[in-house]
């Protein structure tokens, strides 16, 4: 741990001095960077350096404890021993909360997906569901949400597929455990003998990503241009102000239509592509997570599942924690933040176990 800390320390002091060049402070992405590297490093490095002092501090009344014959001075000096190891303890505590390594998205916004997976009808319904529910949520935070796109299904009050941007800091950090398929159970409307149905959507959470992370030739890129659908009546386009755009080299596709104007529609589309060419790029410097992330959203099947809401009995599990809890008409109007804040707290306390 400790050499793990003086590396960590060294770095501090290397961008430091690195923040302080022209070079550096006339490069403004690099600039941007460095400051982003040094601020996440302040926290381990000042509870390192109380760490030492501590230390130092121990040391000097066990030599006074050693030196003096006075009884009272002895008395207090052992007490004042006692308290700097009580000290010494927390402060290691916190340290080794702070050396878990950071996911370094978790400060950015987010980009939101949901698609509805097995079940036909009953799929594309649980997918507006959970599309209102995480609306409920956006608006309890007082986040801004900008929606990218959004397609209905041929049942009235369905949604096949619906993306949106969530603005706020750290809304990465909280979404991303929605990453996954979402079943649910229940007797649809249409089911004439009562029985108990399952079906399922997906939900996909990428890290916005900010300009400078991601460059993207143009001439990669193959951008068409249609009228976009909807209900009828006012809502529908005259113009052709849709936008959808392949990235050729990766054959990811992206499509905006909620703007009334094309260049509106090509900035969010742009926006979605950088995230997934972004999470592409993570993907390639951790297979492991990778392969973590196509398991849980790869199709949208039933048996791919993270979580399960059962409305005849009003409940809903998470099988990643086995957590089971009974309000889930509340969770349905939004009330989800306990969820995350449990799924947070035991990710914490398995990387604190994998690091010892």
């Amino acid at each position: 741990m400790f050499e793990k800390l003086e590396n960590v320390k060294f770095r501090y002091q290397e961008i430091s001095k690195l923040l302080s060049e022209p070079g550096i402070i006339n490069n403004q992405n690099e600039f941007r960077k460095l400051s982003k590297e040094y601020s996440s490093l302040t926290e381990i490095v000042d509870a390192y350096d109380l760490y030492l002092k501590t230390l130092s501090e121990i040391e000097s009344n066990k030599n006074l404890l050693y030196k003096t014959n006075d009884s009272d001075m002895k008395d207090y000096v052992k007490e004042e021993i006692q308290r700097l190891e009580e000290n010494i303890i927390n402060i290691e505590s916190q340290i080794k909360e702070l050396l878990i390594p950071k996911d370094p998205n978790d400060d950015k916004n987010a980009i939101l997906e949901i698609r509805a997976g097995t079940g036909g009808d009953e799929a594309s319904l649980f997918a507006a569901e959970l599309y209102r529910m995480y609306n409920r949520y956006f608006e309890n935070k007082k986040w801004k949400v900008e929606v990218i796109d959004f397609n209905e299904s041929s049942i009235p009050g369905g949604l096949k597929e619906a993306v949106v941007n969530v603005i706020s800091k750290g809304a990465y950090g909280d979404l991303k455990y929605e990453s996954g398929v979402h079943r649910v159970q229940r007797v649809p409307k249409t089911e004439a003998n009562g029985r108990v149905h399952t079906s399922a959507a997906s939900v996909a959470v990428l890290p916005e990503a900010e300009d400078f992370e991601i460059e993207i030739n143009e001439n990669d890129l193959k951008i068409d241009v249609f009228r976009s659908g909807g209900a009828g009546g006012q809502n529908v386009n005259k113009v052709e102000t849709a936008i959808r755009i392949t990235h050729i080299p990766t054959g990811i596709v992206v499509q905006c239509q909620d703007e009334r104007s094309q260049l509106k529609n090509k900035s969010k589309a742009m926006k979605v592509l950088r995230s997934r060419l972004y999470e592409l790029e993570l993907e390639k410097r951790d297979k492991e997570v990778s392969q973590k992330r196509k398991l849980m959203v790869k199709s949208g099947d039933r048996s791919d599942k993270i979580r399960t809401y059962n409305f005849p009995q009003n409940r809903l599990t998470d099988h990643r924690i086995g957590l089971t809890l009974y309000n889930l008409s509340e969770i349905m109007e939004g009330d989800i933040g306990d969820i995350i804040d449990k799924l947070k707290t035991a990710d914490r306390a398995s990387k604190l176990a994998d690091a010892g």
